[in-house]
């Protein structure tokens, strides 16, 4: 069995996302940076991951770049993946090692499919004002992340700028304060179908809080999403009826849901003699 999985604000989460004080009870720092720890993961949903990991493909799908990837001492030091995907699906990491075929295949297709970068961030510009910009990167020669003030940003012209972009080739996705301005060519749905068919396409868990996972979700034989971020907003909106699980908390202990749903599907598939541990 292969579970593939978003981590922020699915597995691990920020101290904005958290949604509990820092020193409730059942955190495990996840990601320590200059001394400090800046996201955790609850100490029920890590002591299953590890469970599952020694059994199963577990893999890591971010759209954080290489480098912010990397910091995280938990996928580094405690549950080390053969195979993480970041960069949006971007860059397929083997054994740590950046898969150089992959991210040529990509960029090749970015090229055929969407408009230069420096189109769409015109656009992007034309809309969003420089003071309601933090921060703006290109990541790893792929997309845009723009971290701004949310409140400021005039959502009809936002959902007009996507549309444009979406002729162009290219995805808006609002995630808190982070704009995501992403080519539909580098996607996740993609990468982990790649993956999945190195690994022999064995059955596939999935679990994910953005519509930059959807991809993701449907890709997989069995997926659940937590009940915060963008699919559950959308769910609750009812502009979309998605078959898949919800949890029933938000915030860091969502994932002990998550996690134990996993469980269950492996316990499942296991007795059925489906996918068995590689």
């Amino acid at each position: 069995m292969i579970y593939a999985s978003d981590l922020d604000r699915t597995l691990i989460y920020s101290l904005s996302a958290i949604g509990v004080p820092e020193d409730t009870p059942g955190l495990v720092p996840a990601e320590v940076v200059d001394g400090r720890t800046v996201s955790y993961i609850s100490q029920q949903a890590l002591a299953t991951l590890k469970e599952l990991a020694a059994k199963i493909v577990f893999m890591p799908v971010t759209t954080r770049t290489i480098a912010q990837y990397r910091r995280i001492n938990l996928f580094q030091e405690t549950v080390i993946p053969d195979y993480a995907i970041t960069s949006n699906g971007g860059n397929i990491l083997v054994n740590g090692v950046v898969d150089l075929d992959w991210r040529t295949a990509v960029g090749r297709a970015v090229e055929r499919g969407s408009a230069a970068a420096e189109e769409a961030e015109s656009i992007v510009r034309a809309v969003v004002r420089e003071e309601w910009i933090i921060s703006r990167r290109y990541c790893d020669e792929l997309f845009f992340t723009f971290v701004v003030h949310r409140d400021s940003l005039p959502l009809e012209e936002i959902a007009r700028m996507a549309q444009r972009l979406g002729e162009l080739g290219w995805k808006v996705s609002l995630q808190g304060r982070k704009l995501y301005i992403v080519p539909e060519a580098v996607n996740k749905s993609d990468a982990i179908i790649h993956v999945r068919r190195t690994v022999h396409s064995e059955p596939m868990v999935a679990s994910g809080d953005s519509l930059l996972d959807k991809s993701l979700l449907a890709a997989a034989d069995y997926a659940i999403a937590p009940c915060h971020g963008e699919i559950f907003a959308e769910q609750q909106a009812g502009l979309v009826h998605l078959e898949y699980p919800f949890t029933e908390r938000p915030g860091v202990f969502a994932a002990d849901e998550i996690m134990q749903y996993v469980h269950r599907i492996y316990t499942h598939l296991t007795a059925l003699g489906v996918g068995p541990p590689p």
